[in-house]
């Protein structure tokens, strides 16, 4: 048997639409570890976050956390960690933005946001995990993951244009949910991240499946031998993963029967 390593994005593809793991998720998984495959889960959240879906899991799982500029080794350790430039950070909480949207920072410590916002955390409700309030004048620059701005879809494409206008090709910009719009340093993404795992587990691109359904898994897709895009994606995914196939809606496991398919468990 040829190990495989198999990589999947949480929301919108590896977890419900309650943000949980099914039941069914949770024994395939484990059964293909028994046989000897490796898992990574690759998501925009905080490695914290992360950490909850893996103790659920119960399995020796690699994370690739703040889309990229974080992994870890399935024992907690960190491997890579890459932060957006000090300079680059002050511009992006410079930038002007409506008063209804969000600024978040991802720093390794744990999320800042500017404003209370209870109304984020039903996505963490299963972990726990949450924001502490810090106005933008006193953010910490340093040690940042990612600067994460939340709201109006037309506000975010503002905010997007002067991101790129300020610094370019030094940012990594791309979004998770069309209200999301998520900046890292420039080279940062879950497709470089996936590549130096890969080298870690001495395995190549085509024994790797990766699983998603955002433009944050563009490059972990585009690199994977195997690409499963899964049916509520973001329209713009099929068009980026050329060959990807197709597989059933997040809200009904369709990871793990795709999976059950695939090693015929």
């Amino acid at each position: 048997m040829t190990p495989r390593l198999i990589v999947s994005d949480l929301d919108g593809t590896l977890l419900g639409s309650d943000h949980t793991l099914h039941e069914s998720t949770v024994d395939v998984l484990r059964a293909l570890v028994k046989q000897g495959h490796h898992v990574a889960l690759a998501s925009g959240r905080h490695y914290h976050d992360m950490q909850v879906f893996r103790d659920q899991l119960d399995i020796p799982a690699h994370l690739i956390s703040t889309n990229g500029a974080y992994v870890h080794d399935p024992q907690g350790t960190l491997l890579a960690a890459t932060h957006v430039d000090p300079e680059y950070a002050q511009t992006l909480i410079n930038l002007p933005r409506p008063p209804q949207v969000r600024l978040n920072l991802y720093r390794e410590s744990g999320w800042h946001i500017d404003a209370e916002a209870p109304h984020l955390l039903s996505l963490h409700a299963s972990t726990g995990f949450g924001y502490d309030v810090v106005p933008p004048d006193q953010m910490d620059i340093n040690g940042v993951g990612k600067v994460l701005y939340l709201g109006d879809p037309e506000a975010l494409k503002q905010l997007e244009e002067q991101a790129h206008k300020a610094h370019g090709d030094a940012l990594h910009i791309t979004y998770s949910t069309i209200d999301s719009l998520e900046i890292m340093a420039g080279g940062v993404n879950k497709g470089v991240a996936l590549a130096s795992l890969l080298e870690r587990l001495e395995l190549t691109a085509a024994e790797c499946m990766a699983f998603g359904d955002n433009l944050n898994d563009t490059e972990m897709l585009v690199l994977a031998g195997e690409a499963q895009v899964m049916a509520n994606a973001h329209l713009d995914l099929f068009d980026r993963i050329k060959g990807a196939e197709r597989i059933g809606h997040h809200g009904e496991a369709a990871v793990a029967e795709w999976l059950k398919k695939r090693f015929e468990l």
